[in-house]
This record gives structure tokens, C-alpha cells and sequence, in this order.
């Protein structure tokens, strides 16, 4: 089965101090989301890699909405020309309207604001309140210790056979976009039965 994504969230760094692989990662991605036609839905801020992926999905001709806080808008780090921008009053409203607004979700390399949007996300998975596919663009192999650790979970009995599918993983976007859009789903009806 190969899904059709109307829009895609995307979860990134808002440093400019990074290596420019991610940074061209970053465009890649803005790029080939907006040539499948695919929205990006993303933190509406203009900086980073966050800037980046929204300003090159804009220069190829696609729709980029972005959900920003009060805060950081009022910081003027919010991007000025966006197709849409919601405008929330926290960050907990901010990942729920991502999270509406979008068919699918994509980690790309960030911070502590990047890993906890995946694992929320993620966990809502788990937990059946979507059923959404979610991966992680592992460029220059970023969430490699991450991807240990859910293994290791799993090995330690805190993750279940059943939820270990959950997220995809792929080292350039157009590996990602395929993997998300064919990736199995568990049957999340299965996911109180004990291992």
C-alpha cells in the first residue's frame, strides 16, 4: 500500500551553527516535499534548519504552513512568508494543531524541542490516539544513538515487539518519504496485550 500525504509535518533545529549537511538535508527535503505536492507543516520559525526546509519548499512552488507560539513569534523569529501561519498561545497548542494538520511526520537532526515533538508524536501513536507514520532523517547518521536506544528498550521489555515499527528511518529524503509512505502500521488494538 502506497499512502497519498497532503501534508507532512516536519520537526527541526532552529540553529544556524550547524554542518552544512544539514542545512543541504534540509533543502532537500522543503524541495521534494513541494514537488510531490506534499505541504510542509512545520514550527513557523525562520531560522535553522527550520528556515531552511520552509524556504525551499516556498522557492519550489509549494504551500508551507507554520505553527508558532505567541512567544516566539513576539521574538520576531517567526517567518514572514509562509502560504499560512497559525498563530498559538503554547507549545502544547502548537504540536496538537501540527499534529491535526498533518498525515505524516519527519525528524530531521534538532535539539531538545526536535525530540520531544518525535517522541510525543510517537507516543501518540503507541497509544492509538492517530495513526500517522513517523520517521527520522538520519543524515550523517544523527539518530543513530537515538535508534539504539529504542532498540535497547525494546531488548529491556519497556517497548513492545508490537510498537517497535513505530518509526522509519532513512538517510536522504527521498529513502524517507517511500519508507513513510509504505510503512506498516501495527494493529494498535493489540497494544494493552501483554508481550
Amino acid at each position: 500500500m502506497t499512502r497519498i500525504f497532503r501534508r507532512i509535518a516536519v520537526y527541526c533545529g532552529s540553529s544556524n551553527n550547524v554542518a552544512d549537511t544539514y542545512k543541504d538535508a534540509a533543502r532537500e527535503l522543503g524541495i521534494l516535499l513541494a514537488k510531490s505536492g506534499i505541504a510542509v507543516v512545520y514550527g513557523g520559525g525562520n531560522v535553522g534548519l527550520m528556515g531552511i526546509c520552509a524556504d525551499a519548499a516556498l522557492a519550489a512552488g509549494g504551500d508551507v504552513i507554520g505553527v508558532i507560539p505567541h512567544k516566539l513569534e513576539d521574538l520576531e523569529v517567526g517567518h514572514t512568508g509562509l502560504t499560512e501561519k497559525i498563530v498559538v498561545d503554547s507549545m502544547h497548542a502548537r504540536k496538537m494543531v501540527m499534529a491535526s494538520l498533518s498525515d505524516a511526520f519527519i525528524a530531521m537532526p534538532g535539539g531538545f524541542g526536535t525530540m520531544d515533538e518525535l517522541v510525543e508524536i510517537t507516543t501518540w501513536n503507541q497509544l492509538g490516539y492517530h495513526q500517522k507514520p513517523a520517521g527520522v532523517l538520519n543524515v550523517r547518521g544523527y539518530f543513530d544513538s537515538f535508534l539504539a536506544f529504542v532498540r535497547h528498550a525494546g531488548e529491556e521489555g519497556f517497548i513492545r515487539p508490537i510498537h517497535r515499527g513505530l518509526l522509519v528511518d532513512a538517510e536522504t529524503p527521498p529513502a524517507l518519504l517511500d519508507a513513510l509512505q509504505t510503512q506498516e502500521m501495527p494493529d494498535l488494538t493489540k497494544w494493552l496485550e501483554r508481550p
